[in-house]
């Protein structure tokens, strides 16, 4: 009985140092190795082709890493990892005052500004409008019974609130009192979506004849576009005081609170958030995103870069991404807290 006992412990030791060499032979039962085999990227819905080129790239220098990006508005991105604590290795915003605001320094110690964009309104050829949209009579032809026009979510995407500040921007450029006001409740709460990319569906099947999108992904999706005048675009660095005079509010870090944004030139940012698994691989990814293949895969994709990538918290910078960027200058907030 004895040594029917001892060789049954025998048989289960062995069994369980046999299934303990199976799990890791192949990866399971270790969390950190399950960790560093994914790297997870929330970004803004607009930078979903960029990225998938980027993250190609990025698979085949490490086909050992699986890279899972999840596309949704920058704000949206910000709170899944600031208020429901998703894990997140990679966050690229449209607007990098998200980044600012929402999640440095608790969440993230570091924002790199690299690419900018500008707002432009696309459309179709089967668009119900009888008249040919142009940057003079846009804001005619919208107002018109018979258009609809598509536009992001202000409270989810940056796209949304820029889209606002394009409509007091346009009523001081055309000089037409009640415009902002106008646009902005034509078709109510119909056509709003998460985010602008939402939209181009609605688009593409006639139900909408036009929307407020970026430039880069009107270009990527190969839609018609009509440019907006720099006064009234969010593209110039050089108006920044009369974007500034543009405001939207939005729901701030704490209930109850609420935020003024700024209207001024877009800027794009990156960053690796304070609790990114998988920090190495970030790192790598980032520091391709910021070289030159990545800019140029930016720049063929309708994103240009108006110089070297800065960044705030640049002495938290990783090494690796460092050579890639200058120290942001100093820069007004463009958002505050109303109380």
């Amino acid at each position: 009985m004895k040594r029917s006992r001892v060789t049954t412990c025998l048989l289960l030791a062995a069994a369980g140092v046999t299934a303990g060499i199976l799990l890791a032979a192949s990866g399971c039962g270790r969390h950190e190795n399950a960790q560093d085999s994914v790297l997870t990227i929330f970004h803004a819905g607009s930078m979903s082709v960029p990225l998938r080129e980027v993250s190609d790239l990025f698979s085949k220098e490490h086909p050992e890493i699986v890279v899972q990006a999840e596309a949704a508005g920058s704000v949206e991105c910000a709170r899944k990892i600031r208020d429901l604590g998703k894990p997140c290795d990679v966050m690229v915003s449209s607007d990098y005052n998200v980044v600012a605001d929402l999640l440095m320094p608790e969440y993230a110690e570091f924002n790199v500004r690299f690419a900018l964009n500008e707002m432009v309104i696309a459309c179709t050829d089967r668009s119900r409008s009888g008249s040919p949209l142009n940057a003079e009579n846009w804001h005619k032809v919208l107002l018109a019974a018979d258009v609809a026009f598509g536009r992001a979510d202000p409270n989810a995407d940056p796209c949304g609130y820029r889209t606002l500040m394009v409509f007091q921007l346009a009523e001081k450029h055309c000089n037409v009192p009640g415009l902002a006001r106008d646009l902005t409740v034509k078709n109510g709460a119909k056509y709003i979506r998460p985010k602008e990319t939402d939209m181009l569906a609605l688009l593409e099947s006639g139900e909408i004849d036009c929307l407020f999108i970026y430039r880069s992904v009107a270009q990527q999706h190969g839609l018609k576009m009509v440019l907006l005048p720099d006064e009234v675009n969010l593209k110039s660095p050089a108006l920044a005081s009369l974007y500034a005079t543009a405001t939207v509010t939005l729901p701030g870090r704490r209930p109850g609170v609420f935020t003024t944004v700024k209207g001024e030139s877009m800027v794009y940012s990156v960053t690796i958030p304070r609790n990114a698994p998988n920090r190495r691989a970030a790192g790598e990814y980032v520091a391709l995103l910021l070289s030159p293949r990545g800019r140029a895969i930016m720049e063929k994709n309708g994103q240009p870069w108006s110089g070297p990538a800065q960044a705030d918290g640049f002495e938290h910078l990783p090494e690796s991404l460092k050579p890639f960027c200058i120290k942001a200058e100093p820069d007004p907030a463009g958002r505050l807290d109303d109380g």
